[in-house]
């Protein structure tokens, strides 16, 4: 992959990503005046990679980045797999890019035409033992991102490892990985730890929000209860 961006180191890939995506709003780091997720819990984070798609060189970094991953683990996949819907574009760059074929995995099969889960696919044919690598862009509880490996699995893929911009990691969205037959190895660009070290370091946040915020990490569900922020009953 020849970009302008590969002599960069792996940190310096993810400083800047980083620093632009949060100097653009894609993530927004909040524990004053937290979030309410679709899930209803008040969150102090809300990531949108989406935004980073709307500038070039944001972008050309981030697939920089998701190669560099592969590279330092000396994968070398057959094909890339991008989530439906967010992983599709950073997916099918990345395949660009290598030269690969790719397709892309929905959250359930089409209820209508060959009614196709894996697009890219056709209907009577299956990855044949493929090397797969899939590409998500955002990683929090992890059962989209678990569902779309073992759907890659089921269509004989050889799944070498799940690729995503950003990961909370969370606890349980490592044991789902784990418990995939067989497990599958998790690649994310940025983790939690290390954008709240890069979001000190630009001044971003204050010293004395970084407790609160690693505090959230340790017990997400029950962070807004305990810091007077109830979860938003849905009507």
């Amino acid at each position: 992959m020849k970009t302008q961006f590969e002599s960069y180191s792996l940190q310096e890939l993810q400083q800047y990503i980083i620093a632009k995506a949060l100097e653009i709003g894609a993530i927004k780091i909040r524990p004053d005046d937290p979030f309410t997720w679709a899930s209803g819990y008040r969150m102090p984070i809300y990531n949108d990679n989406r935004m980073l798609l709307a500038h070039p060189e944001i972008r050309t970094m981030v697939v920089a980045g998701l190669y560099r991953l592969l590279r330092n683990e000396g994968i070398q996949p057959q094909v890339i797999a991008g989530t439906a819907t967010a992983g599709i574009p950073w997916g099918a760059i990345l395949a660009h890019e290598l030269g690969l074929p790719f397709a892309y995995i929905r959250d359930k099969p089409k209820d209508h035409g060959l009614k196709n889960r894996i697009e890219g696919l056709d209907s009577d044919k299956d990855f044949n033992n493929a090397k797969v690598v899939v590409v998500e862009d955002l990683i929090s509880t992890g059962s989209s991102s678990a569902n779309a490996v073992e759907a890659a699995q089921q269509a004989n893929g050889n799944i070498y490892s799940c690729l995503s911009i950003f990961n909370y990691g969370f606890p349980e969205a490592q044991k789902l990985f784990a418990n995939l037959t067989p497990s599958c190895m998790v690649q994310s660009l940025i983790t939690y730890p290390i954008l709240l070290e890069e979001a000190v370091r630009v001044n971003y946040l204050k010293s004395e929000q970084i407790d609160m915020l690693r505090d959230w990490s340790n017990n997400p569900l029950q962070w807004g209860e305990n810091n007077g922020f109830p979860k938003v009953e849905k009507k």
